[in-house]
């Protein structure tokens, strides 16, 4: 399934915005509320820098693909390689949380973990390979030349 160089390139840049802007005000609301030490001090502040590129990743490719730049199309496809190996970590590492609950705490919700995992996991890791596939066909190796 191939997809409009237009929808993919608009798609990904306000994606990758609004991630942006949500995670600094996510940090921003932190900062005021004096929780951003104690996080940092259990969270590493690399993991938020690391997030942030690749935000920063996919929004430049966006706008590459938009503006039909051919380093766009590069950006573009290693922010999608780069979801398609992050997203399924991501979800396993929050499977291992769950699986060793705090002791006095109510019984984990498997099948609302699995389902509200499967909600963003199948649908993000089918656009990203649409899109791939996209960027990687004749017609948008000449659009790109």
């Amino acid at each position: 399934m191939e997809l409009s160089l237009a929808f993919i390139g608009w798609f990904f840049a306000l994606t990758s915005a609004g991630a942006l802007v949500f995670g600094g005000l996510l940090v921003l609301m932190l900062v005021r509320a004096g929780d951003l030490e104690q996080r940092y001090l259990s969270y590493s502040i690399w993991n938020d820098l690391v997030l942030a590129a690749i935000w920063v990743l996919g929004l430049a490719g966006g706008i590459g693909v938009i503006r039909l730049q051919p380093w766009g199309r590069y950006l573009l496809e290693l922010f999608c390689w780069a979801l398609i190996v992050l997203l399924p970590l991501s979800a396993a590492s929050r499977f291992y949380a769950l699986r060793q609950p705090d002791p006095g705490q109510p019984p984990v919700n498997w099948l609302g973990a699995i389902g509200g995992i499967t909600l963003i996991l199948i649908p993000v890791i089918a656009i990203c390979a649409a899109t791939i596939v996209t960027l990687r066909s004749p017609e948008a190796m000449k659009a790109f030349s």
